[in-house]
């Protein structure tokens, strides 16, 4: 059974950082692609960052660029998002996602049916 358990996040103010954590289990996890998404209330659930097999390919959404980092630790079956400068329109719940093998087009790592398995969540919230 595939699982993927996030975990990091928490209450903030404006411009602190936060570090988010995916250990997932029940796959290869080095044959996965991951992502992280986030929803917010009342808005639909949307594209943060991805990052490929080998961590060679990192995609991130222009609302994230230059604040937020992905990376994974294969032996360790973890994909980190490290986010500084956060700021109150990035409160969401982030949930992590696991793709196996890779996107066919770079474009497809920001879709959401590209992925197959999902966490259940982690709530980020940062207050202004």
């Amino acid at each position: 059974q595939v699982r993927l358990g996030e975990s990091g996040g928490g209450l903030v103010q404006t411009g602190d950082s936060l570090r988010l954590s995916c250990v997932a289990s029940g796959l290869t996890f080095s044959m996965n692609s991951m992502a992280w998404f986030r929803q917010a209330p009342g808005k639909d659930r949307e594209f943060v960052a991805a990052i490929g097999l080998d961590s060679t390919v990192t995609v991130y959404a222009d609302s994230v660029k230059g604040r937020f980092t992905i990376s994974r630790d294969n032996p360790k079956n973890t994909v980190y998002l490290q986010m500084n400068n956060l700021k109150p329109e990035d409160t969401a719940v982030y949930y992590c996602a696991a793709d196996l093998g890779e996107p066919m087009n770079t474009a497809n790592y920001y879709d959401s049916y590209e992925y197959d398995y999902w966490g259940q969540g982690t709530q980020v919230t940062v207050s202004s």
